[in-house]
């Protein structure tokens, strides 16, 4: 588009300074006519650009020029400063590109917006760090080589080796064909293809990472909202050491309940409280989510859940129960 053109036109030029219109049409990959053209454009829309004659001559913009976004209005600029707050560019390595692109962003910004969003921006927080029951939400710190090494593989589209320790495994070299990044609530993800098959690993886990110069296997395009819906689908559908339990929740604590859960397989009414039908990653994430709830939730089936939480009640009710008092069986006193 030429509006966007133009844009990169005045970036080229505040950023570089003087140049030729044969080096801005082979940096923009356009004619040379046509960036005679857009100076011409530039210059009746009141940029300050002017031409310098000779050998060594070329196009510049006035030296205190400075570029205004003033198609943005104020609730965009709000939004760019706030991307800033997210913690998804830290978490892939991109912490201080974002922050030397919000300098850039700000400055660039009308005078008339610069206050106001910088004002509201401050009155709101973005994934803070602890929730209200001062729980630390997971995140994760990664070592920037490794996650630039892998950043590298899959915007480059060559195949990635990685050493990876899967969850109670001995670390293992293995290659594959990256696809893209993902961030869930602070971690961090590779989807990849491996053999053929879809393949999803946690950045934590990779301890080495090393691009290949052979080009991956892949699709040209990916839509990786709809690869981690898929990918996530089969994770809550799958088999292994799942565990499916029947439920009877207080209403008010159905959300608590159900956000821990993988999957909601059924829900009914009676009595006064929900049966639902749930399933968790394992017996230990199913006994520790229903621990959670006391007496607001009742496990149903499976009989063996059932009877883990009750030895558990008995073992704490054990703990805090009053000492005995001393009986008397007898006494030879006598008065």
């Amino acid at each position: 588009m030429r509006a966007d053109r133009l844009v990169s036109l005045v970036l080229l030029l505040r950023r570089r300074g003087q140049m030729t219109a044969d080096a801005l049409a082979r940096e923009l990959e356009v004619s040379t006519r046509t960036v005679l053209r857009d100076m011409e454009a530039l210059s009746a829309a009141g940029v300050p650009v002017y031409a310098e004659r000779g050998r060594r001559g070329g196009f510049a913009l006035l030296p205190d020029f400075r570029t205004a976004l003033t198609g943005l209005n104020h609730d965009e600029a709000l939004a760019l400063l706030i991307a800033g707050s997210r913690r998804g560019a830290q978490l892939f390595g991109l912490g201080s590109a974002l922050a030397s692109a919000m300098l850039k962003v700000f400055d660039a910004l009308p005078e008339s917006l610069r206050g106001t969003a910088t004002g509201a921006a401050q009155r709101l927080l973005i994934d803070p760090e602890l929730d209200l029951l001062a729980r630390r939400v997971d995140s994760e710190e990664l070592p920037e080589p490794i996650v630039a090494e892998i950043r590298r593989a899959v915007f480059a589209g060559h195949k990635l080796r990685i050493h990876y320790a899967a969850v109670d495994q001995t670390a293992k070299w293995r290659t594959v064909d990256p696809i893209g990044l993902v961030t869930v609530r602070g971690l961090g993800y590779l989807l990849a293809v491996r053999g053929g098959a879809d393949r999803t690993y946690r950045l934590s886990r990779v301890l080495a990472a090393e691009a290949l110069d052979e080009p991956a296997q892949r699709p040209d395009a990916v839509d990786l909202d709809r690869a981690w819906q898929e990918r996530n689908t089969r994770f809550r559908n799958g088999g292994g050491d799942q565990v499916a339990v029947r439920v009877r929740v207080a209403p008010d604590r159905r959300e608590d309940l159900v956000t821990t859960a993988l999957a909601v397989r059924g829900e009914a009414e009676g009595d006064g409280r929900l049966r639902l039908d749930l399933v968790f990653q394992d017996a230990r994430h199913a006994e520790w989510a229903l621990w959670q709830l006391t007496t607001h939730a009742e496990v149903l089936s499976p009989e063996w859940l059932r009877t883990s939480l009750r030895d558990r009640a008995a073992a704490i009710a054990a703990l805090y129960a009053p000492p005995a008092s001393p009986q008397v069986t007898g006494s030879s006193w006598t008065p």
